[in-house]
């Protein structure tokens, strides 16, 4: 709930709340949904207790988002004690933030109604059929969710309160005009200014590093010259689709296959109908009536159905196979062209039902569908040695744990090896988050120098496998100060050269604030000048000597303010800030200006609020929160 209270600048809390939420016409005793038990509890917020089942609840669906999100990696997640109890103390403190929320709507009085719950069902599209709230479809998605309708209620109930706060303090206006032109006036402008860099790597290449100051810094900043664990792996792979494409079939064999599966080649029969739809029963025995006494089908229902889509075609809804028929259509029980139905009882009113036309099954002959059985055969029987070769390879790689040699012989292929590699670039061949689990998880090194063992076989998508085996490893480890010197000395030169222009600049800059000609000598004497003039836009602050420039103060008339940054590439940059001009915005930029000023403070007013909120509620964790 935080997490949409804060979005509120973005107005994505005001459209998500009634666009995924959904309720139960069904409006009462909603109050059981939230009230814990007298036992065990897992907090209290002002009296007010938060049941273990409602944090145990909240702590299932924390990781069934997550679960769905991170994939495998939550799975490595969810194995670490620490990460679990972190995610539950965040889920409990979430639900303590919404009970006090709760509280806060009804001290103010705020409150949704009956009737407002069902306006918003009738606007969810989910819910809805052709334009119409569908009772059936609605109860099949929340019955799919695992919740009832009285929980939904509460939900809704609870997310409409929220929506109100968000609507009342949003709409007290956080700003003042004078406050929103102020603001206007610093986010919005350009200025003018120029520079002079200290280009670093030109100063480096000038200076010098000696043994011992090469020494020095690889001692201090070891961490930064750590050579990353890599491996060297030996693989058998194995893939069904290679397999096919070795694979052949006889005719016997298609024959026989076809033979076991003429369902798959059977078009069932089917039969077509025709509908009256009634919204009374009154109103269907009349029409029946008059179908008994000769009307015309077809015109009686383009005249009076209320199934506006079969109406256009004179009650026409196609053809339908047994298997797909409605309940409605069995209920009729017709079984001869021509025949109607009495007038039957439905989930939509009432219906009379005509047979049209009744088409037998049929069965396309081999010859139609040898090319397809065909096919099938033979991805089956390669799916079966692939499945065969898997197990032969695994009993193989398992009686001869210390070498691949038997899996290759089992395999009737050479193992290949890959080049040496670390956990960041696992080449594209075995580049799988199942074989990348294995391969890292450290079960398959050795211990003390003896020789690792082999995987069992490691399956991927795609119908592909591979045993793999480590061949070599070198673990994680700080690199000799022989193989790193170069680095070693680049980086005491570039410190050294940093140095220098910081108190370079730092002495020219203190020249130039006092405003004498000391400053442009102090440039001078550094082989510096500054550069014309440069725009700068207060939209495009990427960098951070954009960031700097946009934070020293207007200058005074006719003369420039200094300041100093480092600029992306590392340099040092004085800067001469020489005019700042307002930007001009047309009213719709303007007033979207001002919306996104006020909509931001919403986010702050309600971390505000809820901090006021804990600070004077008075809160007692139960046993319930702690790690189970």
């Amino acid at each position: 709930m935080m997490d949409n209270l804060r979005a509120a600048a973005n107005h994505v809390v005001l459209k998500i709340i009634l666009g995924l939420i959904a309720v139960s016409f069904v409006l009462t005793g909603v109050g059981n949904y939230l009230i814990g038990g007298d036992g065990d509890y897992a907090a209290k917020v002002n009296g007010q207790q938060i049941s273990r089942a409602q944090l145990e609840q909240a702590v299932q669906n924390e990781r069934n988002r997550q679960q769905e999100s991170m994939g495998e990696q939550f799975s490595q997640l969810a194995a670490n004690e620490g990460y679990m109890r972190q995610m539950r103390q965040q889920v409990l403190s979430q639900l303590i933030d919404e009970t006090l929320l709760d509280q806060y709507a009804d001290k103010l009085g705020l409150a949704i109604g009956d009737d407002q719950i069902k306006q918003a069902i009738f606007a969810i599209p989910a819910f809805r059929t052709e334009d119409k709230f569908d009772n059936a479809k609605f109860r099949a998605l929340i019955g799919n969710m695992g919740l009832s309708p009285d929980q939904y209620a509460a939900l809704m109930r609870k997310q409409l309160l929220t929506q109100q706060l968000i609507q009342g303090i949003g709409g007290t206006g956080f700003l003042l005009p004078a406050e929103n032109e102020r603001l206007l006036a610093v986010a919005v402008q350009t200025r003018d200014a120029r520079l002079a860099t200290f280009d670093i790597a030109a100063l480096a290449a000038k200076q010098t590093a000696s043994d011992d100051e090469i020494q020095a810094s690889y001692h201090a900043h070891k961490s930064q010259y750590l050579s990353p664990e890599t491996f060297k792996v030996s693989y058998i792979p194995m893939d069904a689709e290679a397999m096919q494409a070795k694979t052949s079939v006889d005719e016997q064999e298609i024959q026989s296959w076809y033979d076991q599966h003429h369902d798959q080649f059977t078009v069932p029969a089917r039969k077509r109908y025709s509908i009256i739809q009634s919204k009374t029963e009154n109103d269907a025995n009349d029409w029946l009536k008059q179908l008994q006494q000769g009307a015309d089908f077809s015109a009686l229902a383009k005249a009076h159905s209320t199934d506006v889509v079969s109406a256009k075609n004179g009650g026409d809804i196609g053809w339908i196979s047994d298997s797909d028929s409605l309940d409605e259509l069995k209920q009729a029980n017709l079984s001869e062209k021509g025949q109607l139905s009495g007038v039957i009882k439905s989930s939509v009113g009432f219906l009379i039902v005509r047979l049209d036309d009744v088409a037998p099954a049929q069965v396309s002959p081999l010859s139609a569908v040898h090319d397809e059985v065909a096919a099938k055969v033979k991805q089956e029987k390669a799916i079966d040695a692939y499945y065969a070769l898997q197990q032969k390879v695994s009993d193989a790689a398992s009686n001869d744990n210390e070498t691949l040699a038997s899996a290759e012989a089992a395999a009737g292929i050479k193992a290949q090896e890959t080049d040496w590699f670390s956990r960041d670039d696992v080449p594209a061949a075995l580049n799988y988050d199942a074989v990348k689990q294995v391969l890292f998880e450290g079960t398959l090194l050795g211990s003390k120098g003896a020789p690792g063992s082999n995987s069992d076989v490691i399956t991927v998508d795609g119908n592909r496998a591979f045993v793999i085996r480590i061949a070599d490893h070198r673990p994680e480890h700080v690199q000799p100060l022989e193989d790193v010197r170069a680095r070693v000395e680049q980086e005491v030169k570039r410190q050294k050269a940093v140095e220098q222009a910081r108190v370079d600049a730092e002495k020219a800059l203190a020249a130039l604030k006092q405003g004498n000609d000391k400053g442009a000598e102090a440039l001078q004497a550094a082989g510096l000048s500054f550069s014309a003039v440069q725009h700068f836009d207060s939209a495009n602050q990427g960098d951070p000597l954009a960031q700097t420039l946009f934070t020293l103060p207007q200058p005074p008339q006719g003369k420039s303010s200094y300041g100093m940054a480092t600029n992306a590439q590392g340099d040092i940059v004085l800067i001469a800030l020489d005019s700042v001009t307002p930007r001009s915005l047309d009213e719709q930029q303007r007033k979207a200006f001002v919306d996104q000023l006020n909509q931001g403070m919403t986010g702050v007013t309600f971390d505000a609020l809820l901090a006021n909120l804990r600070a004077a509620a008075k809160i007692k964790m139960g046993a319930a929160a702690q790690m189970q």
